[in-house]
């Protein structure tokens, strides 16, 4: 069976799962909403992002914030951010935990003891201790948010893909390509990635996941995005002492980060079952 249609079974394989299509639905909302939400601003609400609306903490549909700012204004132009670093950190951890994964079970030997010993100091130093002297030193930017939590994913991901690797390259049609001299490379984008994208896929979903959570706490503890600029995380460490009086500043973006790590989750799930061959579906029987 070549690739192509190997990927086409199991996407379909995932998409028969009831899991990922209600996944798919609520991840595809809030998507919706932080894309289009910073074209609607002004136009929808009548405020910018940091024009003053009124008293802070007034109660309206959805209020002002703590500075008096619109609270739905900075809330559709909250989201973006959160996504993309999301989505860019897990391309960075992913990407790179599978290139040294794959190189540490292909190589092994020296190779792989140095990879995996490196992972290990990695993950023995807490994520958030990590991003705390990233953040010191480099300062509270975008693309520090982007390498910390991608490079606190790598070893993580590394372990799976070597494990996953170890197995492929045990194969005999693996073995006929290194005994007739076949590059390394050609061996791993010809026999190895094809037949591991199933591990590869369910990291994916795991480690979007991970990052929509990461990016969110940091910039509530300040290490991520910095006033004034609008981010769901932010909105929630902004308002939240005020969430008795004026609670929408901080539901909102709670919501929305629930709804997609939700989305995320069920989607990974089914991602997970799909590559395992498990596969439940509405209709009857189970194949």
């Amino acid at each position: 069976m070549s690739a192509q249609r190997t990927s086409e079974s199991f996407t379909r394989r995932v998409l028969r799962q009831p899991a990922a299509k209600l996944g798919i639905v609520l991840t595809a909302i809030v998507l919706l909403l932080a894309v289009l939400g910073p074209l609607a601003v002004p136009a929808w609400t009548g405020y910018g992002t940091n024009s003053f609306a009124g008293k802070p903490f007034q109660t309206g549909i959805f209020g002002t914030d703590n500075l008096g700012r619109d609270v739905l204004s900075r809330f559709l132009a909250g989201g973006w951010r959160l996504l993309l670093y999301s989505a860019l950190a897990t391309v960075v951890g992913v990407g790179l935990g599978a290139v040294l994964g794959m190189l540490a079970a292909l190589r092994g030997g020296w190779l792989d003891s140095v990879i995996m010993r490196c992972g290990d100091v990695l993950l023995a130093i807490p994520q958030l201790v990590f991003a705390l002297l990233a953040v010191t030193v480099l300062g509270p930017q975008g693309w520090v948010l982007v390498l910390v939590i991608g490079v606190t994913h790598a070893p993580r991901v590394a372990r799976v893909i070597r494990a996953a690797t170890a197995g492929v390259v045990a194969e005999d049609y693996v073995l006929a390509s290194q005994m007739y001299g076949v590059p390394q490379w050609k061996i791993l984008g010809r026999d190895v990635v094809p037949n591991i994208m199933g591990p590869l896929m369910v990291e994916v979903g795991l480690r979007l996941t991970y990052s929509i959570g990461a990016v969110a706490s940091l910039s509530f503890l300040g290490l991520g995005m910095q006033p004034p600029t609008p981010d769901w995380g932010l909105m929630i460490n902004e308002n939240r002492i005020a969430l008795s009086l004026q609670p929408w500043g901080v539901i909102l973006p709670v919501i929305a980060i629930a709804v997609l790590t939700v989305g995320t989750n069920l989607i990974a799930d089914a991602v997970a079952g799909a590559s395992a061959g498990r596969v439940r579906t509405t209709g009857k029987g189970t194949r």
